[in-house]
């Protein structure tokens, strides 16, 4: 049928390349098939069939993947096979060369993915690992669809790499124990661990003071190692593990069955093994399992044991839903009207004490609602101080403040900002610029001109320089009126005798 596909579009007047990129094969063999007769190619194909290879074995098996996943590479082809036939030796460009064969001889074709790399600096052995995480959908044995996630850590000299997974979101809990089993897989740890502004280990980065969540701080002080954080999705500082990611979603978890979680884990473990750190680096050019056997030696011991204070708090993250509700132990729980798409990600932290449910702000630890823990299953557990909708409050609230200024489009664009930037907060930052818009009007266009100019979107800025403003009008007044009166200059004047007078108007003394 190839032959015949070929000479038809030789027939139709199309040249070597575009017959080779309609027929999906390589030019070699678009050559090949117009140079033989039918009998020559029955022939060939023929003599083909019964050469045999030592793959030959596995070609349903083989067939069979590239039918069901067609984007499938022959490195990951090679990682299936390596799995189901431990025993197996064969090599890459082996396993590449038969699956282009099956490709051409059953014309599957292979959906292009383009790979972006980037250049980053060469570190130092022992000096970097890089942590980040991911998440998948797969198809599980029951022909049903899960999420899962996992972490993933690499060395940045070695390129050797460690990764975990879990059935639900990570907690910091959760990534603390993750780091214990990275470092106790590489055998040490490095002086410093990059990671993007993950919510689960820190709450900001201000000017390079970087403030870590309650538990991540103890478990960094425990362990003694520095913290560099960069933007998401920087390849300039954290590329490697941005491509670990890349990796790991595109061989290890593409296109396979999902069973149960620890099965899910000890094949990913395996697949390092075989394939993640055995493979040769596209860059470094080296296999990450051989040059691990020398950045090994300089890594810092870890010691086996952490204290409970570093891993006491029990926390996790939870996902607000659109009916203002969180799922904890199959039941919901209320938050308030308006809590869904007020936060970043959606996401709340959920922590539990004493029998009872404490939902946060991710950031800033502010409670949003505490409950009960029910022993019931799929119930909905809810405040009534929940149902309240709060956002026409906040509309009117809104309204009252800009009713005291002048100009409107400005102070609505200043106010939005505001709200934009403290969205837990919107109801107590209008009710601050309501106060001192009743309290001194007279100075509101001044102090949003000037906090505008100087980028300071904040009620309490507002008020601070409203407060500067009535100061500065205040000393400039007591000035004026402490101020000493102008004094009249005094001029000395010299008196002339009478006798002067007379002498000059010709009279004398005597008349």
């Amino acid at each position: 049928m190839l032959y015949m596909h070929i000479h038809q579009l030789r027939d139709r007047k199309l040249n070597i390349t575009q017959i080779a990129e309609e027929l999906k094969v390589s030019r070699p063999t678009v050559y090949k098939y117009l140079e033989m007769d039918f009998e020559e190619v029955h022939t060939y194909v023929s003599e083909l069939y019964k050469k045999p290879k030592k793959l030959d074995p596995y070609r349903d098996w083989m067939l069979a993947w590239l039918e069901e996943y067609p984007h499938l590479s022959a490195a990951q082809i090679r990682d299936w096979l390596l799995e189901r036939y431990p025993d197996l030796n064969i090599g890459e460009s082996t396993v590449r060369l038969y699956v282009k064969e099956l490709r051409e001889i059953y014309q599957i074709e292979k959906k292009a993915h383009t790979r972006q790399y980037t250049a980053v600096p060469e570190q130092p052995m022992g000096k970097q690992i890089q942590v980040d995480w991911g998440e998948t959908k797969q198809k599980t044995v029951n022909k049903s669809e899960v999420k899962l996630y996992f972490i993933a850590f690499v060395l940045a000299h070695s390129r050797y790499k460690y990764m975990e997974w879990q059935d639900r979101p990570f907690t910091t809990r959760d990534t603390i124990r993750c780091h214990e089993n990275a470092f106790r897989y590489f055998g040490g740890r490095t002086e410093e661990l990059v990671y993007d502004q993950d919510n689960l280990i820190a709450v900001s980065e201000n000017a390079g003071d970087i403030l870590l969540t309650t538990e991540f701080q103890a478990y960094v002080k425990e362990r003694q190692f520095n913290i560099y954080l960069c933007r998401k999705a920087d390849p300039e500082s954290k590329g490697m593990i941005e491509n670990v990611v890349k990796y790991i979603k595109g061989n290890y978890a593409d296109s396979r069955t999902f069973k149960e979680i620890d099965d899910w884990n000890e094949r990913a473990w395996g697949w390092l093994e075989r394939t993640g750190n055995q493979n040769v680096h596209h860059t470094t050019k080296k296999r990450p399992k051989e040059v691990f056997t020398l950045e090994k030696q300089h890594l810092l011991p870890v010691l086996p044991i952490l204290s409970e204070e570093s891993i006491s708090i029990h926390s996790l993250t939870r996902n607000v839903g659109k009916d203002n509700t969180i799922r904890y132990s199959s039941n919901r729980y209320s938050v308030p009207i308006g809590t869904y798409n007020a936060l970043p990600n959606n996401e709340v932290r959920v922590a539990i004490t004493d029998k009872q449910l404490v939902i946060s702000h991710p950031i800033d630890g502010t409670i949003i609602a505490e409950h009960a823990i029910s022993s019931e299953k799929g119930k909905l557990i809810q405040n009534r101080n929940h149902l309240r909708d709060r956002s026409k409050q906040i509309k009117e609230l809104k309204m009252q403040v800009l009713a005291h200024f002048q100009m409107t489009h400005k102070a609505k664009s200043y106010i939005e900002e505001i709200m934009k930037r403290y969205p837990r907060y919107r109801r107590d930052q209008l009710l601050i610029l309501l106060r001192v818009a009743e309290e001194h009007p007279t100075y509101l266009e001044a102090a949003l001109t000037k906090s505008i100019d100087e980028q300071l979107y904040s009620a309490n800025d507002f008020r601070d320089v409203v407060h500067y403003l009535v100061k500065e009008e205040l000393d400039s007044l007591q000035r004026i009126h402490t101020s000493p009166p102008k004094t009249i200059p005094q001029i000395s004047i010299s008196m002339r005798s009478m006798d002067t007078y007379k002498t000059i108007l010709g009279g004398t003394t005597n008349e």
